[in-house]
């Protein structure tokens, strides 16, 4: 309970105007706290990824695959759906949660994918990365994806073998990324499946393939074996990859 004089003060400071040039910190407690303001001004901007459609091109269909029914319920996790996306590099599948919808219209040649709740903070994050999985496997098996890797170094070289004397051959007719990178002996890798290499130069590997994760996870297993360094600028870049130099160590 407040005094009288107490209530009395309360009232004139809400019926009187507040001068401009009093901060609201000066005023007493009991006249009420200041809205909080959030730290940034700015609006906020979501993504829309995963509400744009996906477009189709000619030469690829994409088949909605039903989960298998069992008669006897084992376990109380659904199983996801899955896309099958084939085209003229290959097939490939991908799995959706299960309460993701999948539309197709064939007449637009767009694909969308939906969610029940926005407002859900779990389906908006895999929306919106689900279907940038969809776009790459839509794109892998129309016109493929690529990695281009420079070697930068004195002696470093690369050649494409079909045999190999360090390793042991995965599937029958796998190629392998001979690597001379300064090491007393020569570095061979096995190429996944599905994946193919060239050298156009010497110091260049034009990695190619329908899956993108595969592709740039093979290029980071070469990458491994000499990183760039900062003093002499020398390594194994993929792609755009620049490293800044730093100054020399001078004793």
């Amino acid at each position: 309970m407040l005094s009288p004089a107490r209530k009395a003060m309360r009232a004139r400071l809400t019926d009187v105007a507040r001068p401009s040039v009093l901060p609201d910190f000066l005023l007493p407690a009991f006249v009420g706290i200041s809205a909080a303001r959030p730290f940034s001004s700015s609006a906020q901007c979501r993504s829309r990824i995963g509400n744009a459609p996906v477009s189709i091109p000619a030469d690829v269909n994409l088949r909605l695959l039903e989960p298998p029914t069992k008669r006897r319920i084992t376990s109380r996790v659904e199983p996801p759906q899955v896309i099958e996306v084939e085209g003229p590099l290959g097939k490939m599948s991908m799995a959706i949660p299960t309460y993701m919808t999948f539309d197709q219209n064939l007449d637009t040649r767009k694909a969308m994918l939906k969610i029940p709740d926005r407002k859900e903070r779990t389906h908006r994050e895999m929306w919106g990365t689900t279907r940038a999985y969809l776009q790459n496997h839509v794109l892998g098996v129309s016109e493929g994806h690529n990695a281009i890797l420079r070697l930068v170094g004195v002696g470093f070289r690369a050649t494409v073998e079909s045999t190999a004397t360090t390793v042991k051959p995965e599937y029958p007719g796998q190629q392998y990324v001979s690597l001379k990178v300064g090491y007393s002996h020569p570095i061979e890798l096995g190429l996944p499946r599905g994946v193919t290499a060239s050298t156009p130069q010497p110091t260049r590997i034009l990695l190619q393939g329908p899956d993108k994760e595969v592709v740039n996870q093979f290029a980071a297993e070469i990458r491994m074996w000499r990183k760039p360094e900062p003093y002499k600028g020398k390594g194994i870049f993929v792609n755009g990859e620049t490293i800044r130099l730093k100054a020399k160590k001078i004793k």
